[in-house]
């Protein structure tokens, strides 16, 4: 789906990500790289494919938009070092990419873990008039893209039944990304008449309409 903000295209990937065309630079939020290794470690069954899982679709992502910039809007990691961040540093070695790291409230290891392969972390980043930003941040002068909430909406669906899906939450002067990584969960928000809400499908991203 592609949408425009402040006379800006973005392209709203179903895996999660926002393609920033003018710019050619690819958005990703909550990805939440060794959470799978976390779990497994303290004796939750999660298959070891699921490690994988996230660094196939960062690679799909990158095939397809080819983008000259990679942001993370926070939560790359999420935890200490384990057996995944050696996986990581292999993939981040691979991507020809400028990464940038926008930190969050997971992203618990040294900025010089992420710098020493060419990551570079910054509280915070302002491109034009937006301003990147991990958790939500009300700015009346910039729109915000940020992340951390790991947005869902509820529809309703036939007899009292719910279906629950992540969704891109528009607001007027922000939005928030859905978490990329697997196993992180939704916060399911509601929105008022003000919001756009774009629900993520397995296959495309939809505009929901509100009632």
């Amino acid at each position: 789906m592609t949408i425009k903000i402040q006379n800006q295209t973005f392209i709203l990937h179903h895996f999660g990500a926002i393609f920033w065309q003018e710019k050619s630079i690819l958005l990703v939020s909550d990805v939440h790289f060794g959470k799978v290794s976390h779990f497994r470690k303290h004796g939750i069954a999660i298959p070891m494919e699921a490690i994988l899982e996230n660094f196939k679709r960062m690679d799909t992502l990158i095939n397809d938009f080819k983008p000259q910039t990679i942001i993370f809007l926070g939560d790359l990691f999420h935890s200490t070092i384990n057996n995944e961040w050696d996986l990581f540093m292999n993939w981040a070695k691979t991507v020809p990419q400028e990464i940038i790291l926008v930190k969050g409230n997971h992203d618990i290891l040294t900025d010089n873990h992420f710098e020493e392969i060419d990551i570079k972390v910054v509280p915070k980043l302002v491109i034009d008039s937006f301003i990147l930003t991990h958790h939500p941040l009300e700015v009346s002068t910039l729109y915000n893209f940020c992340g951390h909430i790991h947005p869902g909406i509820k529809l309703k669906a036939k007899g009292k039944q719910f279906l629950n899906i992540p969704c891109f939450f528009r607001k007027p002067n922000q939005m928030i990304l859905p978490a990329f990584g697997e196993f992180t969960g939704n916060f399911y928000l509601k929105p008022t008449n003000k919001d756009l809400v774009y629900g993520i499908t397995p296959e495309k991203v939809i505009e929901i309409t509100l009632q």
